[in-house]
């Protein structure tokens, strides 16, 4: 006796189903994670050091009132100004700010060659790519997260292991919230870091002479 044939157990009346396209992925050399004070800081900074980013928010809202850490109101009004000026220049500069994106995952894919860029961040539209990531203090929780994936525990000597693989924290300090000059410092410091790195990449990146 010949087998029954073997159908598709959905009606035959159903619709087809959606053809899937690959989401869109881009390159940069940076990612910044926050696009709030720290995160308009972070990406100045690399403006002026001549390197490329994309400054996207953090995978929730932070509802929140940041705690002031007993910072003065002068200070506060401090920081309101800067953040216009910031405001200012991103605009000026046509820096790529997208506060409508949120990183939604991120994932370490070691580079098989020095030009070759390490992390992944997934957000709703597709995948950005970059050789560092820059954490403000919205995406604390995000950076605790990749921190256990790559196997690295908070205490001493976590700045060393974090920049050895391109990340890096700005916008938190003893306070809940530094002081504007400390954050501006702290996204100098991590600006010139990544620009030593752009720099040896870039060296590697070159055949020795013959």
């Amino acid at each position: 006796m010949t087998a029954a044939p073997v159908f598709d157990v959905a009606a035959p009346t159903a619709a087809p189903l959606p053809i899937l396209t690959a989401r869109p992925t881009e390159a940069t050399t940076t990612i910044v994670i926050g696009s709030g004070f720290s995160g308009l800081a972070m990406a100045a900074e690399l403006n002026r050091q001549g390197i490329k980013a994309i400054v996207v928010d953090c995978s929730a809202p932070n509802l929140a009132a940041p705690v002031t850490g007993g910072i003065s109101l002068d200070a506060m009004g401090e920081r309101s100004e800067i953040l216009r000026l910031l405001e200012h220049y991103a605009h000026r500069h046509d820096l790529d700010i997208r506060p409508a994106t949120r990183a939604l995952g991120i994932r370490h894919t070691p580079a098989a060659t020095p030009a070759g860029r390490q992390w992944e961040v997934q957000t709703a539209t597709g995948t950005l790519t970059a050789h560092s990531i820059v954490f403000t203090r919205g995406a604390l929780s995000q950076l605790r997260r990749m921190l256990h994936s790559v196997g690295i525990s908070t205490g001493q000597g976590l700045g060393a292991a974090m920049h050895s693989l391109g990340l890096y924290l700005i916008g938190v300090g003893e306070l809940a919230v530094p002081t504007t000059q400390e954050t501006l410092h702290q996204a100098k410091r991590a600006g010139a870091s990544i620009s030593a790195r752009v720099a040896s990449r870039n060296t590697a990146a070159v055949p020795a002479a013959v």
